[in-house]
């Protein structure tokens, strides 16, 4: 009988289409070698043109999934995703704070296509009790401007970003810049950050317009990579590796945006 492998659980919405949340996040994690489990906080109705609706789960739901698999089965490490009210973000916030394992929180506000997936009311919540609970925060440029108001239009502006987001408490910032606005760089930068430490993660920006779900993957490589030991620095790297491979491969599906490639590895290798 095998070993069990390090086990992840992922705290998301689900992606009727395949392409993001938690079939995102489950699909990267059995690419990388570690168990994956999950809690669903909301069911979206979503496809490759945008999410046609959504519905949350009550917050006794979330709890009650969450303390089901802690309690028995346990955990390395938490990845957090869709979050979409108050309630539901402060309910995990005190369940991640109860847990002794690395927490990734990706501060989900809009979907690839545009679609609110954050009420405007939760951003304070997000701010104040889930932030401060990270070991890493994965905040695009989108949401960063949500959550502190910085709008980055360079790399200087992707530092001030990092402050700015570490202000609010998490231990390191992945300020992703894969969307910085108009940049003719032939690279894709995102800035690591603990405030002290700065690590720039740098890969050949793709010709690639299928990208539904880089942002779960992003994140759910990272704490894959926390789940197995390794340290954030190292485990950042590996994810960008992994991420960029997955953009590369990433496909048509439907009339809209494609997702990227979860088992890229296992086509190319």
């Amino acid at each position: 009988m095998s070993a069990a492998p390090p086990r992840v659980l992922t705290v998301a919405g689900s992606d009727s289409g395949g392409g993001a949340g938690i079939q995102a996040d489950l699909k990267t994690m059995l690419a990388l070698g570690v168990h994956g489990m999950s809690v669903i906080t909301a069911v979206t109705a979503q496809n490759s043109l945008g999410v046609q609706g959504a519905w949350e789960l009550p917050a006794e739901a979330v709890r009650a999934q969450y303390r089901s698999v802690v309690d028995d089965i346990g955990v390395q490490a938490v990845k957090t995703g869709m979050l979409s009210s108050a309630a539901l973000v402060e309910t995990v916030a005190d369940l991640l704070a109860a847990t002794d394992a690395p927490v990734v929180v990706d501060p989900v506000g809009v979907s690839k296509h545009g679609d609110a997936l954050l009420a405007a009311e939760a951003l304070e919540s997000v701010r104040t009790r889930l932030l401060p609970v990270a070991t890493v925060a994965t905040p695009n440029l989108d949401e960063v401007a949500q959550l502190t108001g910085v709008r980055v239009e360079d790399e200087d502006g992707m530092r001030r970003a990092a402050e700015a987001i570490l202000a609010h408490g998490p231990r390191w910032a992945l300020i992703k810049g894969g969307h910085l606005a108009g940049s003719a760089s032939p690279e894709a930068a995102d800035l690591l950050t603990d405030g002290t430490r700065e690590h720039w993660l740098r890969t050949p920006r793709l010709d690639n317009r299928h990208t539904h779900g880089t942002g779960c993957t992003l994140a759910s490589a990272l704490a894959s990579g926390l789940a197995k030991g390794l340290t954030v620095p190292e485990a950042a790297v590996s994810a960008k590796e992994y991420v960029t491979g997955a953009i590369g491969a990433g496909f048509a599906l439907g009339a809209g945006i494609g997702p990227v490639d979860h088992g890229w590895r296992w086509r190319t290798g």
